[in-house]
């Protein structure tokens, strides 16, 4: 029987109450979520860039800038130690990560050893490993270890953490982010209206100012031709030809020392420079350097390169100063704003990028939600035209289901991107399918029972561990993809497993209490009647009488994907091959589509691609990887910005370099194996191994049909394909777990049946919930294709294929393998055929 008792009843809709109350602030403005009580909580979901704009960077700190740093910083203290020791040497140098010097007096060899030693753990580098090896006729070296290099690149990304914040904070951004990533990178994402040209350029500066004097015992070109002093170093001016200037190594006045810096440009003339004051310190040794080098030239080096090298007329005392600046009035201003924040400890360098537009965002959010619209609507009018009153039932808890996942993923913080979305429409899709295999399972125990009432009961009951195995597939799906994918692919992942997670709770309290509420108010003898729900009732299909045809020719059909995909190969994305990919939208008229091609060809940036999207306005670029490291990847794009940008805007910029699409490919290869194995191993402990190795056969079916797919159609293969083939193998072996689970329940009742009855027996059971499944999701699917735009749009058409390859499989693929590896033995062929009317009749065993 179907009882709740009325504290039950009133929990659960005290929990219905709580969703729609934390997920309401979703549907207000910032104003008027101010001036909601306290108490209320002010949860709500944070739109992820692809829906509101902005730039999402991962940045890399250059292990050669720690490299060359640490090299010259133990350069310099073994200089240092051995004069303060008065032993003489030579050939004091630094390459790579080792440091060698020749004692010129072998008689003072030990002692510079003994001297040498505290240098291999000295110098503040926590982890910094220095080995000191003595070789012949006073030879040293001191060998700086990869895994010390690789503390200090940590060290460097720890601090360069604060900076970058400081940076993107002085540039006027308030909504971002800044968070490590791994041992040498830093992941930033600022939201809104984003100039990502101009950020990169601040971020990707150390930003070192130090002050200096020209050594002036020769010219930079002559230090160039010839032999110049260790302790000075030949750098070059930003002039354009640069000029070479012999510069003393020491700096007595460093960026640190300024605590006051104003970008200043001169209305009359547009001359612009630096303002700046500095601390006592700064203000001393400044005062002492000029006082005693008048007449003689100052170097301002900014990242090793000469800013300026003004002569010293008089001391200066003030502590107060002017830098000439010979940049245009952003640049002095970015210059301002990087002086500011400090001096990073190495150079970052972009690996990615992916930029979006606030519009193109706000396109996003209306095709989104026009397609969730579509999808509520018409899966609503299928259900209730099916199932009348329960229909109506299962569309009240779509709608509760719905609320609940906006409701979860407000309060715990969630991003909804694009993807996100998208998964939203897939789960009102299948979100039907528990209440489907509900309803089809109180029709058959309907047949059962004298008592209605006792076949609802039972039916929610039956259904529950058939619902469960059911989503667990597409949970561990969802799992593996939200450790897989970037960020608006953990969206989707997040949201497809709160909505499975809703859907069962959701089926198994709220559905079943209005259920409940129904049959006590109506007490009702039977499912309400309708044109549609006894379609497949008498179904008696003989799936398994042509499986041996169907088995042949998805064979013949895996092997021809598998051709294509050895021979043709997928279509890449930028995702696993790097490079960039760009959307623009014309300023005036329509993209001009050769002209875009001729104008990019003449950069030289190799295979570049140009296709119109989404309207006659709008156009896609994209750019092969360039093959020169991150740094070509990002000059690509700055090129294709430059050229394009007075005449085009700039919708979405994605730039992979090859580290990051090298990892992504990686873990893509490793995110699939990893659902594939833990699906397998779920379906291997929760049926018999013949199950499993059916499921792993029709997984793989499944996966070599979608690869071909992608090779014959020319899709592009990315991270969303990924996303794509994962969900469809969760969605099909939901499929497939159903009917197992109808045959396992039927091997325990009729211990005789040969195998292809009992298979084609379980298939036509639950042909309905199949059926029926496979329509609301397509159809969710088909308006998430026509209505989602064009950013989704291959993301769909891959999983509107999927789900009927998937059902196709649950049937002819996965069913069959059990027959092959004798689950139980069968019958002969010719009393298969006899005792088919004896062990079913109409579809139901009996």
């Amino acid at each position: 029987m179907l009882h709740f008792s009325r504290w039950k009843t009133l929990l659960i809709w005290l929990v219905a109450f709580a969703a729609i109350v934390v997920a309401a602030p979703n549907l207000l403005t910032e104003a008027q979520r101010s001036s909601l009580p306290d108490w209320l909580g002010h949860d709500r979901l944070t739109l992820g860039l692809d829906l509101q704009g902005g730039s999402h960077i991962v940045l890399k700190v250059e292990r050669s800038d720690v490299v060359k740093d640490r090299l010259e910083e133990l350069v310099a203290n073994v200089r240092n130690a051995l004069r303060g020791a008065g032993i003489r040497y030579t050939g004091l140098t630094g390459n790579d990560q080792t440091v060698t010097v020749r004692i010129t007096d072998p008689a003072q060899t030990q002692a510079a050893v003994d001297l040498l030693k505290p240098l291999t753990t000295a110098g503040g580098h926590s982890g910094s490993e220095v080995a000191l090896q003595q070789g012949e006729e006073g030879q040293l070296s001191l060998q700086i270890s990869d895994a010390g290099i690789t503390a200090d690149v940590a060290s460097a990304r720890s601090r360069s953490l604060d900076i970058v914040g400081r940076r993107i904070a002085g540039f006027g951004y308030e909504n971002f982010l800044v968070r490590p990533d791994g041992a040498d990178r830093i992941v930033m994402q600022v939201l809104g209206s984003v100039d990502a040209e101009r950020l990169k350029n601040i971020l990707n500066q150390p930003a070192k100012l130090s002050f200096h004097l020209i050594d002036e015992s020769m010219s930079g070109q002559e230090a160039l031709n010839g032999r110049w002093p260790a302790t000075s170093q030949v750098l070059y001016s930003l002039d354009d030809p640069p000029i070479p200037y012999l510069v003393d190594r020491t700096a007595f006045v460093t960026g640190s020392n300024m605590v006051d810096i104003e970008p200043i440009v001169d209305p009359q003339t547009q001359e612009t420079s630096i303002a700046y004051r500095l601390d006592a310190e700064g203000t001393q040794r400044l005062a002492q350097a000029t006082e005693q080098n008048i007449g003689k030239h100052l170097a301002i080096v900014f990242d090793d390169q000469v800013m300026s090298s003004p002569v010293i007329d008089a001391a200066i005392t003030g502590g107060e100063g002017r830098i000439s600046a010979n940049f245009s009035e952003d640049g002095v201003r970015d210059l301002a704003i990087m002086l500011r924040a400090g001096a990073l400890p190495a150079t970052l360098t972009s690996v990615e990028e992916r930029s979006v537009s606030p519009r193109f965002g706000a396109d996003s959010i209306f095709n989104g939600l026009v397609a969730g619209l579509v999808a509520v609507v018409l899966v609503a009018a299928l259900m209730i035209a099916l199932y009348r009153i329960l229909g109506i039932i299962a569309v009240v808890s779509l709608f509760l289901n719905l609320i609940l996942i906006v409701a979860v993923l407000s309060l715990v913080g969630a991003t909804l991107t694009l993807p996100g979305i998208a998964g939203i429409v897939l789960i009102v899709g299948m979100a039907v399918d528990s209440n489907v295999l509900i309803y089809e399972r109180i029709r058959e125990e309907e047949k059962t029972t004298h008592f209605f009432a006792e076949a609802v009961g039972r039916g929610f009951s039956r259904a529950f561990s058939t619902i469960v195995d059911a989503n667990v597939t597409i949970f561990i799906a969802a799992i593996i993809l939200f450790f897989l994918g970037s960020e608006s692919i953990r969206g989707f992942a997040v949201t497809l497993a709160v909505g499975i997670l809703t859907t069962v709770f959701t089926a198994f309290t709220l559905t079943r209490s209005i259920v409940a509420v129904w049959l006590s108010a109506r007490h009702p003898r039977h499912l309400p009647k309708s044109v549609l729900t006894h379609l497949f009732e008498h179904a008696n299909i003989r799936f398994m009488g042509i499986r041996r045809y169907v088995f042949t020719a998805s064979a013949v059909i895996s092997l021809v994907a598998m051709a294509a995909f050895a021979t043709i190969g997928l279509h890449l994305g930028i995702d696993f091959t790097g490079g960039s990919l760009i959307e623009v939208t014309a300023k005036q008229g329509n993209a001009d589509i050769a002209d875009l091609h001729s104008r990019l060809n003449d950069l030289n940036l190799g295979d570049v691609g140009v296709e119109r999207t989404g309207g006659p306005s709008n156009a896609r670029i994209r750019i092969a990887s360039q093959g020169g490291g991150e740094n070509a990847e990002q000059s690509a794009a700055t090129l294709v910005r430059g050229e394009l940008q007075e005449d085009y805007d700039f919708r979405r910029v994605d730039v992979v370099g090859p580290a990051i699409s090298g990892e992504l490919t990686m873990m893509a290869t490793l995110g699939v194996l990893a659902a594939l194995a833990a699906i397998l191993i779920y379906i291997w402990i929760r049926f018999e191994w013949q199950f499993a190795v059916g499921a792993i056969v029709a997984t793989l079916h499944d996966v070599i049909i979608m690869l071909g797919l992608f090779v014959l159609t020319g899709i592009e293969f990315n991270l969303t394909s990924i996303a794509a083939v994962l969900t469809i193998v969760g969605y099909s072996l939901n499929d497939t777990v159903v009917v197992y689970d109808r045959m396992r329940e039927n091997l325990k009742r009729y211990k005789k049946m040969p195998l292809p009855i009992l298979i084609d027996a379980s298939i036509n059971q639950t042909l309905s919930r199949t059926v029926l499944t496979a329509a609301t999701t397509l159809i969710a699917l088909l308006a998430l294709f026509l209505f989602g735009g064009e950013v989704i749009r291959s993301f769909t058409f891959a999983m509107l294929f999927g789900v009927a390859l998937g059902t196709f499989s649950s049937i002819y693929i996965a069913a069959p393998v059990l027959i092959v590896f004798r689950l139980r033995p069968e019958a002969p062929d010719g009393e298969e055929s006899n005792k088919t009317d004896a062990g079913v009749k109409s579809g139901t065993v009996v």
